[in-house]
């Protein structure tokens, strides 16, 4: 299926790695041109270079997504945004209860995972009215759906993107302007494969092959999410083909949120 994406121009947020790079180099493929954003732009720049090497620009350009004007100045030296592609965020303190976790701690990821996304949607939004439409696609996590012990901060920062993301979607909708999250579970990755795994192991004495068993069990297909899984959902929903979608939360996760 053609999902005539090509040379629609799509800014990326959180680029440089994992999902974000995944997520990237799909947009890269179906022929768009990249605007990727984020701090360190030397994290960027090799992935930039895989884009390239597929045949299509791929700008990089520093912001600290948490600072307004520095998200309105970037958004205006990308130009035309077809496609917004929040991707960047942070998983703020992992195994503390709420009344463990500090309020600095709580602001942090906050911040990071709703008002960077805020102040993107803020700053492209406009132009896209303004010609007649365009696609925002959110990476939210099911811990925002069903919420994670010792997971306070991530999941509160979570559920509000969902918020953020419908109260938009709502808003920009008479404008031809789909809004949409994507949330993916737990993504085998460096993270799992390291410390998740690892830790399951530990704790219950077994292999971490097993470990990675149990741990798949807890889903209903039996099998971890991959990057290329969150990637291709993004696809979906920056395309047409998702034309009558929009204010959903698009649970990438095997079957676990929802069951």
């Amino acid at each position: 299926m053609d999902l005539k994406l090509r040379n629609k121009s799509v800014l990326i947020t959180g680029p440089a790695k994992g999902m974000g790079a995944a997520i990237t180099l799909a947009f890269a493929r179906e022929g768009c041109r990249l605007v990727l954003v984020g701090r360190d732009v030397a994290a960027i720049e090799p992935v930039a270079e895989q884009a390239r090497a597929l045949g299509v620009e791929a700008a990089v350009l520093r912001c600290d997504l948490t600072d307004t004007a520095a998200v309105e100045a970037t958004v205006a030296q990308a130009g035309t945004v077809d496609v917004l592609v929040n991707v960047a965020g942070g998983s703020g303190p992992i195994g503390k209860t709420g009344w463990e976790t500090t309020r600095d701690e709580f602001d942090e990821i906050v911040t990071l995972n709703m008002a960077g996304c805020f102040n993107t949607m803020r700053a492209v939004l406009p132009g896209m009215i303004a010609r007649g439409g365009g696609k925002v696609v959110n990476v939210g996590g099911t811990f925002g759906m069903r919420g994670r012990a010792g997971r306070m901060a991530y999941s509160a920062s979570k559920w509000g993107l969902r918020g953020i993301t419908k109260s938009f979607a709502l808003e920009a909708g008479p404008h031809n302007v789909n809004v949409n999250c994507v949330a993916p579970g737990m993504v085998d990755g460096p993270r799992f494969r390291t410390k998740v795994v690892p830790e399951m192991a530990a704790r219950l004495g077994i292999s971490e092959e097993a470990a990675a068993e149990r741990h798949a069990a807890d889903y209903a297909l039996r099998r971890i999410t991959v990057d290329e899984d969150v990637a291709n959902a993004c696809l979906f929903l920056a395309s047409d083909v998702s034309r009558q979608i929009t204010g959903t939360d698009l649970p990438v996760d095997g079957g676990w949120a929802m069951l």
